[in-house]
């Protein structure tokens, strides 16, 4: 027996496929890339310290968006969200965790990789561990707001995926999405920007440039930047006009950042990727360093 379904509005088949093809790319690949910075962090002692505890975390972050993405594929090749209405709020709240946590992440690497390379400061134990509870800690906070009335979380336009609902672009929503922007796009974007100044500026001074400052933040805004417009924009405007494909194309966007981010924190940190290549291949890391040396 065949299950029907219908398409959900301005939908053909193939676009679902198509959708769905694309979250599963981007969670596969990103869940693969992060699976082996997590178990790099765990695997090898000397990658374990206070610097790296905060990228171990983005990766944690980024694969649990990783998943979120990979179950919206799973939706979209069935042609429908088959876990009820619980389940779309446990995948909206899942999602918006990660994704707070995330961003949160990223702004907080900055700014330590400003003390490390500017200031000469070196991260503390304590201090790391402190940013990384209270970061899990606020995304959580933030991301459960929708589920008591303050915000609200629904289908995103192709119904295989949930998300905070921009449709209604009521009071409730424009307070919920405004101070959500200026808390994890505005604040971390110019904490990148400032940092990031001040880190090229180092290099340039002794001609090292140990890594990318240039792709942390531009990785943010190309990525999130569109989605968090058209958020904005449902504060104005009634969101409905714009065409539900290009509504759907934003967040399957916003679900490429993980893969980014391994590459960029993980894969383009010199301390990062020496460990993984020694988790990878067994080569130690103290061998990488006087090869290094030669």
């Amino acid at each position: 027996m065949v299950t029907s379904y219908s398409l959900p509005e301005g939908f053909t088949d193939f676009d679902m496929f198509s959708f769905g093809s694309a979250l599963l790319v981007g969670g596969v690949l990103g869940f693969f890339l992060n699976a082996i910075s997590i178990f790099s962090f765990l695997a090898i002692k000397e990658m374990r310290t206070a610097n790296n505890f905060l990228v171990f975390n983005l990766a944690l972050a980024d694969i649990s968006l990783n998943v979120n993405g990979i179950v919206a594929a799973y939706a979209s090749f069935i042609r429908y969200w088959p876990f009820g209405a619980d389940g779309c709020q446990t995948h909206a709240f899942q999602g918006m965790v990660a994704a707070l946590a995330s961003i949160s992440f990223i702004g907080a690497i900055a700014w330590d990789r400003y003390h490390q390379y500017c200031t000469k400061q070196k991260l503390q134990w304590s201090t790391s561990m402190t940013l990384v509870v209270i970061v899990w800690v606020l995304s959580v906070f933030w991301a459960f707001l929708p589920l008591t009335g303050w915000g609200d979380y629904d289908f995103e336009p192709l119904r295989t995926c949930c998300t905070l609902d921009y449709s209604k672009g009521d009071r409730n929503y424009t307070t919920y999405v405004l101070t959500l922007t200026f808390f994890y796009l505005i604040i971390p974007a110019l904490t990148m920007f400032t940092s990031y100044q001040s880190i090229h500026k180092q290099f340039k001074k002794t001609g090292k440039y140990r890594l990318n400052t240039a792709w942390p933040l531009r990785v943010l805004l190309l990525c999130w930047g569109p989605y968090v417009l058209l958020c904005m924009y449902a504060t104005v405007e009634n969101v409905r006009v714009v065409s539900p494909k290009f509504r759907m194309v934003l967040p399957v966007l916003a679900k490429t950042t993980p893969a980014f981010h391994a590459l960029l924190y993980s894969f383009g940190s010199e301390s990062y990727r020496a460990g993984i290549w020694q988790f990878l291949s067994g080569q130690k890391m103290a061998q990488i360093q006087s090869e290094k040396s030669k």
